[in-house]
């Protein structure tokens, strides 16, 4: 049943709440670029990325170009367990190969022409990792040490751990790698210096890129990289490191999709943002929410049901309709023809849109407020989490904290 919605400026405040937390964290929670031996040249003394010098050449490829792959193999293996130790353990053996002249990011091939050493760079650092993160993230996550195992793959059951070394070097490295180096085969008599990023942004927007980082039919990653990972990769070449060169409002800072992953579904969920557009009994039939299917018989929040699905309570604010056709329309491009209903994940982009604040701004703000307040158990830090004084569950119904979980 549609019914008059009277939380949209609860929403507007709580949107930019995020954004504006996410804002101060911008390169706090991303890859640390600076600390890639290959890579040091492309940062001043203080750490900051040389913009103009971009476009300048570092072999055969642009410094963006270089970046691009780099990020591209980085997303793909944060998809892992623990992303602190997953970054330590790229960067380890990316310094440690480049070392031994196997440069992976300039001549993707050596990765496979060097595969033995490859493959015993990466069982050595991550061996040398776990010694340092498994204990830190075994009590972060109420586990054991010893199950600690930066090896994944996917399964129908979502990303499990696996001991095969070969099985996750070809899968997880060889695929991301592969996309730059059958672009540069491709080429054929034609020259380029950036293959990958013309490839990238050949794009209408970057939202359409990111499904085609997985679903194009002869450069995807298909089964190595999810939906999640395909917008953090657009975050990070768009929003985190400005990589992208072009203007136009289809790469516009509102140009992608947040995603909604556990800690964002989390947040969103407790701090009222989700129940302001559908009621619990909508995201039931959804199966977004799955009653008692959740550890200790909570009710499970299943938060990728949520993508694609419809406001179900009245808008009656017009900016709002106003602005999310232009979302639609023309940053996220997905649309001809201006819809009848909004979505919810879109919902984000609407608010936020012609601000200061960017998605990739908002996201920020939900990983930030996801990883050290508000926490996948009935005790989170509530009394110095941001978002206190506007969160649902904190001051009105303990319960979204209580009986749910992600």
């Amino acid at each position: 049943m549609v019914e008059k919605m009277s939380e949209i400026d609860f929403v507007k405040k709580l949107v930019f709440k995020i954004a504006e937390v996410g804002h101060q964290r911008k390169i706090m929670d991303s890859p640390s670029l600076a600390d890639i031996e290959p890579f040091r040249h492309f940062f001043d003394r203080n750490g900051n990325l040389k913009y103009d010098e971009l476009n300048s050449m570092d072999g055969a490829w642009t410094r963006r170009e270089i970046l691009a792959r780099f990020l591209l193999l980085s997303v793909v293996l944060d998809q892992g367990p623990d992303i602190p130790g997953v970054r330590d353990f790229l960067k380890n053996v990316t310094n440690a190969l480049y070392r031994k002249e196997i440069r992976i990011f300039h001549r993707s091939l050596d990765f496979f022409r060097e595969l033995n050493i490859s493959i015993d760079e990466i069982l050595d650092k991550h061996n040398s990792v776990k010694k340092l993160r498994a204990k830190i993230w075994a009590k972060l996550n109420n586990s054991n040490p010893s199950k600690y195992n930066l090896f994944f793959a996917q399964s129908p059951r979502g990303i499990i751990s696996i001991n095969q070394v070969l099985d996750y070097g070809i899968h997880r490295w060889g695929v991301p790698l592969c996309v730059p180096l059958l672009l540069e085969k491709d080429l054929g008599e034609k020259e380029s210096t950036q293959p990958f990023v013309e490839y990238l942004e050949s794009f209408e927007s970057s939202e359409i890129m990111s499904k085609e980082l997985k679903n194009h039919e002869r450069y995807g990653l298909g089964s190595a990289i999810g939906n999640k990972a395909c917008h953090l990769f657009v975050k990070w070449y768009i929003h985190t490191f400005s990589l992208s060169s072009k203007k136009e409002d289809g790469w516009s800072k509102w140009s992608f999709e947040v995603p909604f992953d556990s800690n964002a579904g989390r947040v969103l969920f407790r701090a009222g943002f989700f129940t302001s557009f559908a009621d619990l009994e909508d995201y039931e039939d959804w199966e977004v929410i799955q009653k008692g299917k959740g550890k200790g018989k909570t009710h499970y929040i299943r938060v990728t049901n949520i993508r694609g699905k419809k406001v179900q309570k009245d808008i009656e604010d017009e900016k709002i309709i106003e602005n999310y056709n232009n979302v639609v329309l023309n940053h996220l491009k997905i649309r001809k023809k201006p819809p009848t209903k909004l979505e919810i994940q879109q919902i984000p982009n609407t608010i936020l849109l012609n601000s200061k604040f960017g998605i990739g701004d908002f996201d920020d703000g939900l990983i930030y407020i996801g990883t050290k307040f508000c926490f996948n158990h009935e005790k989170p830090d509530c009394k110095n989490c941001p978002l206190k004084d506007l969160c649902l569950s904190k001051n009105k119904k303990p319960e979204l904290i209580k009986n749910y979980r992600t």
